[in-house]
């Protein structure tokens, strides 16, 4: 917990600022072997009345925590505009294939939830390897690296070799 809780923190504010909801989650971090030992245990979920993200963490990799947080933080962003009340709103098993209103729910919350977590990703590896976090020397960021590759290969192109 102590390596994911700097991540968790550090993604929060990326992920309000980037779904903009309006209210901060409760976060609750879940240890549940037997859950654990199933291979289709529940990863986390989102209670729309407590406005809690529950993650379990048993046997997980950090990273994939993480993923479910951004798909939960989603399903929180739904409930702030009010897109998990109402009549079409039912939680029962199989709700995301049964329930068109549900299924969108769940789309949406997929497909942000990992654009989110992609866009944060990336942007975190970059700072960390320019900050040399990694303790490597040299460490230049992939986009830092293509865009001097583009860069030379344009000017190649345009008859300006560099030396």
């Amino acid at each position: 917990m102590s390596k994911l809780e700097p991540f968790v923190n550090d993604f929060i504010p990326y992920a309000q600022k980037y779904m903009k909801f309006d209210r901060a989650p409760t976060i609750q971090y879940l240890s549940d072997q037997d859950n654990a030992a199933k291979t289709l245990g529940r990863t986390a979920y989102y209670d729309p009345n407590s406005y809690t993200v529950g993650l379990y963490v048993d046997g997980r990799h950090p990273k994939d925590v993480l993923r479910s947080l951004s798909h939960e933080l989603v399903h929180h962003t739904q409930n702030c505009r009010g897109d998990l009340s109402g009549p079409n709103v039912a939680a029962e098993e199989g709700y995301a294939q049964s329930n068109p209103h549900m299924r969108e729910m769940e789309r949406e919350a997929y497909e942000t939830g990992n654009l989110c977590f992609r866009d944060w990703e990336d942007a975190r590896r970059d700072y960390l390897q320019e900050n040399n976090y990694f303790g490597r020397r040299n460490v230049m960021s992939t986009k830092r690296w293509k865009d001097k590759e583009l860069n030379r290969l344009l000017m190649e192109k345009w008859g300006y070799k560099s030396e």
